[in-house]
C-alpha cells in the first residue's frame, strides 16, 4: 500500500495530537472513520517512533492489522510516548522537542532458509524488518535499525538478545524468522 501525501499528514497529525491532547489531561481524539479514506479505514500495522534530538524516545508498534490504521497509529502513539518500557513517560516540556515518524508494515511472510550463513546472506539491509521466534521469545527490528546496525550477523545477534535470547541464537536449528517491509514518513524537521 502506498498513502497518499494527505494520508500521511493525517497520520502524522493525529499521532501528535493525541500526545498532546492526553498529556494535557484530556482524553484522545475521536476518529472519524466515515470521513477517512479507504486505506486509512482498512486494518494495518503500525509502527510509532519518537526520537528528541536525533536519539531515541519512544518507539512501539503492532506487527499483525487488527484494527483500522488510523486506529492503530492513534494507538502506537500512545504506546510510543507513554509505554515503551525503556523509557520514562513523555513529559510536556518535551513534546516540542520530540519528531514523529510513522512505519506502515505490510503483511509479515515467513522467511524458508537452509542455514545461517543463508539466512546472513539473504536478508536485504534497509529493506527487511525482521521478527525472530523462538517458543515465547519473539522480537522484530524495523528496517531502519539497519542504518543502526548494517552488519547481518550484528543485527541478528542484537535481535536474538532484545528476543531473551543468546546472541548466537540464530545460528541454532529451529528458529522461526519473518520478514516484511515498511512505508516509512516522518514530520518535516
Amino acid at each position: 500500500m502506498t498513502l497518499s501525501s494527505t494520508d500521511r499528514e493525517i497520520l502524522l497529525k493525529l499521532a501528535r495530537e493525541t500526545i498532546a491532547r492526553v498529556l494535557a489531561g484530556n482524553e484522545p481524539p475521536p476518529v472519524d472513520l466515515d470521513s477517512l479514506s479507504e486505506e486509512l479505514r482498512q486494518p494495518g500495522a503500525s509502527f510509532v517512533t519518537l526520537t528528541s534530538g536525533g536519539v531515541l524516545r519512544g518507539c512501539i508498534g503492532s506487527i499483525e492489522p487488527r484494527q483500522p490504521l488510523a486506529l492503530d497509529v492513534r494507538e502506537n502513539a500512545l504506546g510510543a510516548a507513554f509505554r515503551d518500557p525503556r523509557f520514562r513517560p513523555l513529559s510536556r516540556a518535551e513534546l516540542p522537542q520530540v519528531h514523529i515518524e510513522v512505519s506502515v508494515l505490510t503483511r509479515p511472510q515467513p522467511f524458508p532458509f537452509a542455514s545461517p550463513d543463508d539466512l546472513l546472506t539473504r536478508l536485504r539491509p534497509n529493506v527487511d524488518g525482521v521478527i525472530i521466534e523462538r517458543g515465547w521469545h519473539r522480537a522484530t527490528f524495523l528496517p531502519q535499525v539497519w542504518e543502526k546496525l548494517p552488519d547481518p550477523r550484528e543485527f541478528l545477534s542484537q535481535l536474538c538478545l532484545k528476543a531473551g535470547l543468546p546472541p548466537d541464537d540464530y545460528r541454532r536449528p529451529g528458529l522461526q524468522v519473518l520478514t516484511y517491509q515498511v512505508e516509512k514518513f516522518e514530520e518535516e524537521k
